[in-house]
C-alpha cells in the first residue's frame, strides 16, 4: 500500500494541475479584455493555448476542466449577444466548432505529454540498458581475460567439438598445449596429429563412445610433440545439446606434466627414503657384537691392514672364518671406510632364512608373485643401492638364488620375483662363511663361477684361539659394556680369572666369550669380577683332556703337511706352484696359518 508521503505527493499534482487550468483560463480571458494588448480578436487562440497547457501540465482531468471552462468564457464573453448567458441559437454553430476543436487540441497535448514522457522513459531506459551492457561487456572482458590468464597459469585449456559437423572449437591455451599456432583452425585430425602412437588406439576408442553414447570423459594420455618431447594431458568433458538438439561435446584440457613428473619424484624419493629407512632399522636392531675392532694382536693387524687396502675399492670381498669370529664386524668396517659409507648398509643372513624365500628376500617380490604376496616388497638390493650388502653365510644359498646372485655380480641386474622388468643396482656385495667353499663346490652344492666373482679379495678372520693376546682388551670392554647397561661398577677381574679365559681355547670364540663376561657381571656382587670354571666347556691347561690332545695331534699334523708344502715349493707360498696352491688353500689363509703355527718359511728356501 502507497506511504503517505507517496499520497501526498499525488494530491499535489492533482491540485496543482487544476489549478494551472483555472489560471490559464482565467489568463486567458484577462489578457483578451486588456485594451493595452488589442487582442480582443484573438480569443480562440489563447483559449486553445490555455487548454494545451492544462492539458500538458496536468493531463486529462486538468485539459477537460480547461476546455469546458474556455467553452463558458467564450461563449458568455465573444459570442453575440457578448457578455450574455441567454441562448444564442445563432452562435451555436460557432460555440461546438470551439468545444470540439478545444477538445481536441487537448487531448493531442494530453497525447503529446505521453508521449514525450514516454520517449524519455524510453530513452532513459535505453540509457540505463546501454549502461548496462557496458558494464556486461567489461565484466565479460575481464572475465575472459581471468579466464585466459587462469588457464595459462594451470595449463588448462578448453574445447568445444560439435559432434554432428566436427566442427571445434580451442581456446588459446589450447593451441599453446598442443602447440599449434592460434591462426590454424582446429580440427580433430590436427588433434589426433599430436596423440602419443601408444595412446591412439585408446584415445579413439574414448572418442567412438562420445560420439556413439554421449559419455562423460576422464581420461589421461600422452601427446607427443613435434621436437620429439613427449606430454601427459588429463581431459574431462560431457555431451550437452545445443538450441536444435545436436549434441556437442564440451571439454577441458589439463597439461599435467609437471605434475606427473614431480609426482614420480616425489615416489623415487620416497622409496629410496623407505629403501634407506629399512636398511636404517636393520641396523639399529641388529645384534652386534661390538661397536668397534678391540685387539692389538699380529693376527688381527693383518686383517685390518687388508680392510684397510680393499674398503675404499669397490671390489667384492668374501670373508672366512669360524662361527663369532667377527665376519660382519670386518664387514660392517669395509664399508664405513668406503666411498659408500654414507648410504645404506644392508645385513642379510642366508642361513635364517628358508630357502623358498631367500629369492623374494633379496630381490624383491611383485604383487600375487605368490601366496601370501599381497603387497610389492622391496628386496634387500634395492634397499642397499648405492651402498654395500652384506651376505652372511653365502654358501647356504639355494641353487637358483646363486644363478641371480651371479647375474647381479657379471650384469649389476635383477628381477624381482615375479616380474618382468630388469631393474639396476649399485651395491657392493661382501659375502662371508665359516664354510669350506672348495668343498661345497666339490660336492656339487656351491657353483665355481660364483665362488671365483665372490672371492675377488678374501679376507680370513683368524679364530680367537690365534689372538689370545688380545683377550684381556675384549674382557675390559666387555666388562664395561655390561656393567654399565647393569648399573654397577667393576674395577677389576680376578687374576685366576683372566688367565683361566685366556687357556680356554673358546671353540665359539668372541660370541662365546661375550656371553660369559655378560653371565659373569650379571651374577658379580663386587668390584672385582670372577668367573665360574663351569661356564667353559674345558679348561685349556687339563692336558690330559682327550679333545686337548686331539687339538694338539691335529695341529702338529697341519704343521708337517705345510712344511712339506713349503719345501716342495722352495719355500713359496703365492704363485701356480707355491705352497697354497699345492695346499688348495688362499695364500692368506696359509699365510695365518704360517704366523699362528710358527713356522719359518724361510728356512725351506735352497739357495
Amino acid at each position: 500500500m502507497p506511504s503517505p508521503l507517496l499520497q501526498s505527493a499525488a494530491s499535489a499534482k492533482i491540485i496543482r494541475g487544476y489549478g494551472i487550468a483555472v489560471l490559464s483560463v482565467l489568463f486567458a480571458q484577462l489578457i483578451t479584455h486588456w485594451p493595452a494588448l488589442h487582442l480582443e480578436y484573438a480569443p480562440v487562440s489563447l483559449f486553445f493555448c490555455a487548454v494545451m497547457v492544462s492539458g500538458w501540465f496536468g493531463g486529462v482531468g486538468p485539459g477537460s476542466l480547461a476546455t469546458i471552462l474556455s467553452s463558458v468564457a467564450f461563449y458568455y464573453s465573444f459570442l453575440s449577444p457578448v457578455d450574455s448567458f441567454g441562448a444564442k441559437p445563432g452562435q451555436l454553430a460557432r460555440f461546438v466548432v470551439f468545444l470540439l476543436s478545444a477538445a481536441l487540441i487537448g487531448s493531442l497535448s494530453v497525447a503529446q505529454r505521453k508521449a514525450t514522457e514516454s520517449l524519455r522513459r524510453t530513452r532513459d531506459d535505453l540509457r540505463d540498458t546501454v549502461q548496462k551492457l557496458m558494464q556486461a561487456n567489461d565484466m565479460l572482458t575481464r572475465s575472459e581475460a581471468y579466464l585466459s590468464e587462469a588457464q595459462t597459469l594451470s595449463h588448462t585449456g578448453s574445447f568445444g567439438w560439435d559432434v554432428s559437423t566436427g566442427e571445434q572449437f580451442w581456446s588459446t591455451e589450447t593451441y599453446r598445449i598442443f602447440e599449434y599456432e592460434p591462426t590454424q583452425k582446429p580440427t580433430l585430425q590436427l588433434a589426433l596429429e599430436r596423440i602419443h602412437p601408444e595412446d591412439l588406439s585408446h584415445v579413439q576408442q574414448v572418442m567412438a563412445g562420445v560420439s556413439e553414447h554421449g559419455s562423460d570423459v576422464d581420461v589421461e594420455h600422452r601427446l607427443l610433440m613435434a621436437d620429439g618431447s613427449v606430454k601427459t594431458i588429463r581431459v574431462l568433458g560431457h555431451t550437452s545439446r545445443d538450441r536444435v538438439g545436436n549434441p556437442t561435446f564440451l571439454g577441458a584440457i589439463t597439461d599435467i606434466s609437471a605434475i606427473r613428473n614431480a609426482f614420480e619424484e616425489i615416489q623415487r624419493l620416497k622409496d629410496q627414503l623407505y629403501k634407506e629407512n629399512l636398511a636404517l632399522r636393520e641396523e639399529i636392531d641388529v645384534t652386534r657384537m661390538f661397536e668397534e675392532i678391540v685387539g692389538s694382536s699380529p693376527a688381527l693387524q693383518i686383517v685390518l691392514s687388508q680392510v684397510a687396502k680393499v674398503a675404499p675399492t669397490d671390489s667384492t670381498v668374501l670373508i672366512t672364518g669360524e662361527t663369532g669370529t667377527g665376519k660382519e664386524l670386518i664387514a660392517r668396517a669395509i664399508h664405513k671406510r668406503s666411498q659408500r659409507c654414507s648410504r645404506a648398509f644392508v645385513s642379510v643372513n642366508c642361513a635364517a632364512i628358508p630357502h623358498d624365500l631367500i629369492a623374494s628376500e633379496l630381490f624383491g617380490h611383485e604383487k600375487g608373485a605368490f601366496t601370501g604376496a599381497t603387497l610389492r616388497r622391496v628386496g634387500r638390493f634395492e634397499a642397499a643401492d648405492g651402498g654395500s650388502i652384506f651376505l652372511d653365510e653365502v654358501g647356504e644359498l639355494p641353487a637358483e638364488t646363486q644363478v641371480a646372485l651371479l647375474r647381479v655380480l657379471q650384469e649389476r641386474e635383477f628381477q624381482r620375483v615375479g616380474g618382468n622388468e630388469s631393474l639396476r643396482t649399485n651395491v657392493r656385495v661382501v659375502a662371508a662363511t665359516n664354510r669350506k667353499l672348495e668343498d661345497a663346490i666339490a660336492e656339487g652344492k656351491f657353483r665355481e663361477d660364483l665362488f671365483y666373482r665372490l672371492n675377488v679379495f678374501p679376507i680370513e678372520v683368524p679364530p680367537l684361539r690365534d689372538r689370545k693376546d688380545d683377550i684381556p682388551l675384549l674382557v675390559q670392554y666387555f666388562v664395561d659394556r655390561y656393567a654399565t647397561k647393569a648399573g654397577k661398577r667393576i674395577t677389576a677381574i680376578s687374576r685366576r680369572s683372566m688367565e683361566l679365559l685366556q687357556s680356554y681355547a673358546w671353540p665359539g670364540n668372541i660370541r662365546e666369550l661375550q656371553n660369559v663376561i655378560e653371565r659373569s657381571v650379571i651374577v658379580s656382587d663386587s668390584e672385582n669380577l670372577s668367573v665360574d670354571n663351569s661356564w667353559l666347556g674345558q679348561r685349556a691347561g687339563a692336558s690330559e683332556s682327550p679333545a686337548h690332545r686331539l687339538s694338539e695331534r691335529l695341529a702338529s699334523q697341519e704343521k708337517e703337511m705345510i712344511e712339506a708344502a713349503l719345501a716342495a715349493s722352495n719355500g713359496r707360498v703365492s704363485g701356480p706352484s707355491g705352497a697354497a696352491a699345492r695346499l688348495g688353500i688362499p695364500q692368506s689363509t696359509l699365510d695365518s696359518k704360517i704366523k699362528s703355527l710358527k713356522i719359518n718359511k724361510h728356512q725351506f728356501r735352497k739357495s
